[in-house]
C-alpha cells in the first residue's frame, strides 16, 4: 500500500568507522603519544561500527541478566545468566585489550590507547565497561600484595574470556569486580560494618552485607572490611584455594535506571575466604589506586556517550527534512548540533590528556600532581554534563529519539551513571578541596597546564585569572565547591582546545562557555562562529 512507503527517515547509523569519523579522537591519539597503536584502535573502530556489533548492544539490553541462586536440585550456585550477546561483547572487549593493554604493553601512550578502545566500545554498549574498568583498575591495587599479584595479574591481563563458573586456577583469563559500599554508608566506606577475622598469615574470613557489588559473576572481588587494626582491603575469590565455592551469596540483582545489560547485586558474605591486599588498617590507601583508574574510565565513558549522542543527532538531522528543507540546514538546529559537538570535543580532548597523565605519572612528579586533581575536576564536570547533553541530543530526533530502537533512550539512561559511580558530585568536589589543602602542588600543576595557553586568547586569560581570584577567597569554600570545580574544568578544557583543538571549536567554546554573557542551554551559541566547520567535524560519514 502507498501508506507503507517510507519517506524522510534517515538510514541507520551503522557500517561506519567510529575511529576515523571522530576527528577529536584521531587527533588526540597521535598527539598524546599513542600513534603506535593507531592500527589496532582503527581496526577496533571499524569492528565496533559494524551492524552486527551494534546489534549485540541492543540484544544485551533487551535480554538483561537473570539471577539463579540455586540449581534445580536445591544446591546454592549464586550464578547469573546472561544473553549470548553479553558474552560476545565481553569476549570482544577482553580480546582487544580493553581491560589490560597498559599492563601488557607498558609504554608511552598505553593508557591513551586503552582509553580510546574503551571510548569506542562504550558507544555501542556501556554495560561491559563496568567489569572491564574494574579488571583494569585492580592491577595497580593488587601490586600492594606482590604474592597475590603474582597469581592474579597474569589472569587479569589475559586476552582470553572464560565465563565458566569454575575456579580461576583452571582458567587462563579472569575478571575482577568489587564490593565496597554498604547500605548504611554508601560513599562513606568508613561506616562499613563488614568484619574480617584472621585465620592465617594474610588469610581472613569476611562476614557482612555489601549493598552494591558490581559484576557479581567476576572471578574475584576487591572488598573492604574492618579488622582489629581498622578498615582493610582484601581480594575475595569466588572459589577458595581448595576448589570450593566461596561463601559469597547473591541476594538479589539491582533493578537499575541504566547499565541494564550488566548485573549489579547485593551480596551476603558468610565467613568468606579472602587474602589481605596492602597494609592492614590502610584499606582506603590501598584501594585509592583502583579508584583513580576507575574515575578515569568514568570520564572516558561520559565522553563516549557525548560523542555517540552527537553522532546520532548530527546523522539524523543530515538526512531528515522539515518545513521545506533539511534539518541540518536550518540555523537553529545547526546551532544546537554545533553546541553538542563542542561539548563532545572538549570532553574527548580532556579525557585523552588525562590518560596521557597516567602514562607519564610514573616518571614525572608534576604529572602525578596534575592527575591527582585534574581527574577529580574532570570527573565532576564531564560526567555532570553528560545527562543534559544526552537529553538535548535525544530531542534532536524528536519522537524517534524517544523510541528504544533509536538507541537514544539507552544513552539517556546511561548518562547519570558515571556521575554517581566512584564518587557523586559532592564527594568529588570535596576531594578537589582536599587535594588543594593537602597537596598544594597539585593545584600548581593544574594551573601550569592551563597556563600553557596563556597569551593565546584574552578571554581565556581573563577567565583563568578570575578562577584564581575565587580560590584566594576562603570564606564558605565548601559551599562554593561546585562552582569552583566547574570553573577549573572549563579553564582546563578551554586551554586544551586553544592549544590542540580545531580553531573553530576552540573559538566557539570560548565564546559560549568562557564569556560572561553565554547562554545556559545548548543551542545558544552567539553569532559569528564557524558553525559549518564544527558540523563537518561532528557528522559521521556512512558507507
Amino acid at each position: 500500500m502507498p501508506t507503507h512507503e517510507v519517506l524522510n527517515q534517515p538510514p541507520p547509523l551503522e557500517g561506519y568507522d567510529l575511529f576515523r569519523e571522530d576527528r577529536a579522537l584521531t587527533e588526540a591519539l597521535g598527539r598524546d603519544g599513542a600513534s603506535w597503536a593507531e592500527e589496532h584502535v582503527a581496526a577496533f573502530g571499524r569492528l565496533i561500527g559494524r551492524p552486527e556489533t551494534i546489534r549485540l548492544g541492543f540484544l544485551a539490553n533487551e535480554h538483561p541478566p537473570r539471577l539463579r541462586t540455586h540449581d534445580r536440585f536445591g544446591n546454592r550456585i549464586d550464578d547469573v545468566e546472561f544473553h549470548p550477546a553479553w558474552h560476545e561483547l565481553m569476549r570482544l572487549a577482553i580480546g582487544n585489550g580493553v581491560a589490560a593493554l597498559p599492563w601488557r604493553e607498558p609504554r608511552r601512550g598505553a593508557h591513551v590507547a586503552r582509553s580510546s578502545l574503551l571510548y569506542l566500545l562504550s558507544q555501542i554498549e556501556a554495560g561491559v565497561l563496568c567489569p572491564m574498568s574494574m579488571t583494569y583498575a585492580a592491577v595497580p591495587a593488587l601490586r600492594a600484595a606482590p604474592a597475590v599479584a603474582d597469581r592474579w595479574v597474569p589472569r587479569l591481563t589475559s586476552l582470553e574470556y572464560d565465563p565458566r563458573p569454575i575456579p580461576a586456577s583452571d582458567k587462563s583469563g579472569a575478571v575482577c569486580g568489587m564490593a565496597m559500599t554498604e547500605k548504611q554508608g554508601g560513599s562513606d566506606v568508613r561506616a562499613n560494618t563488614t568484619r574480617a577475622r584472621r585465620i592465617a598469615d594474610g588469610e581472613f574470613e569476611i562476614t557482612g552485607h555489601k549493598w552494591f557489588c558490581s559484576a557479581p559473576t567476576s572471578d574475584a572481588f576487591l572488598v573492604l572490611a574492618h579488622t582489629e587494626r581498622g578498615l582493610s582491603c582484601f581480594l575475595l575469590p569466588r572459589w577458595t584455594p581448595d576448589g570450593e565455592h566461596n561463601r559469597f551469596h547473591l541476594q538479589r540483582l539491582k533493578d537499575k535506571l541504566g547499565n541494564r545489560s550488566n548485573a549489579s547485586s547485593e551480596v551476603e558474605l558468610d565467613r568468606a575466604w579472602a587474602e589481605l591486599v596492602g597494609e592492614e588498617g590502610r584499606g582506603i590507601a590501598t584501594i585509592i589506586e583502583m579508584v583513580n583508574h576507575t574515575r578515569l574510565d568514568c570520564i572516558t565513558g561520559a565522553a563516549a556517550g557525548m560523542r555517540q549522542a552527537t553522532a546520532q543527532a548530527a546523522h539524523h538531522v543530515a538526512h531528515r527534512s522539515a518545513f521545506g528543507k533539511r534539518l541540518a540546514d536550518q540555523p537553529l538546529m545547526r546551532n544546537v548540533i554545533a553546541d553538542l559537538a563542542i561539548e563532545s570535543e572538549a570532553a574527548t580532548v580532556t579525557t585523552m590528556r588525562l590518560a596521557r597523565g597516567y602514562d607519564e605519572s610514573a616518571e614525572s612528579t608534576r604529572e602525578r600532581a596534575f592527575v591527582r586533581i585534574a581527574t577529580a575536576i574532570a570527573k565532576f564536570w564531564i560526567c555532570k554534563r553528560a545527562p543534559a547533553h544526552a537529553a538535548e541530543a535525544l530531542e534532536c530526533l524528536g519522537g524517534n529519539g524517544f523510541v528504544e530502537e533509536s538507541m537514544m533512550p539507552r544513552l539517556y539512561r546511561e548518562a547519570p551513571l558515571n556521575s554517581i559511580w566512584e564518587g557523586s558530585g559532592n564527594v568529588i568536589c570535596l576531594d578537589v578541596l582536599r587535594a588543594m589543602a593537602r597537596s598544594p602542588e597539585s593545584l600548581d600543576a593544574f594551573f601550569a597546564e592551563a597556563d600553557l595557553a596563556r597569551g593565546s586568547d584574552g578571554r581565556l586569560d581573563a577567565f583563568t585569572d578570575r578562577v584564581r581570584d575565587e580560590l584566594r577567597e576562603p570564606a564558605e569554600i565548601e559551599a562554593r565547591a561546585r562552582r569552583i570545580v566547574e570553573r577549573l574544568a572549563l579553564a582546563l578544557q578551554a586551554s586544551l582546545l586553544v592549544r590542540h583543538g580545531d580553531p573553530a571549536v576552540a573559538d566557539a567554546f570560548l565564546a559560549s562557555r568562557i564569556a560572561r554573557d553565554s547562554g545556559l542551554a545548548f543551542g545558544t551559541l552567539p553569532p559569528g562562529l564557524d558553525v559549518g566547520r564544527i558540523l563537518d567535524r561532528a557528522t559521521p560519514r556512512v558507507g
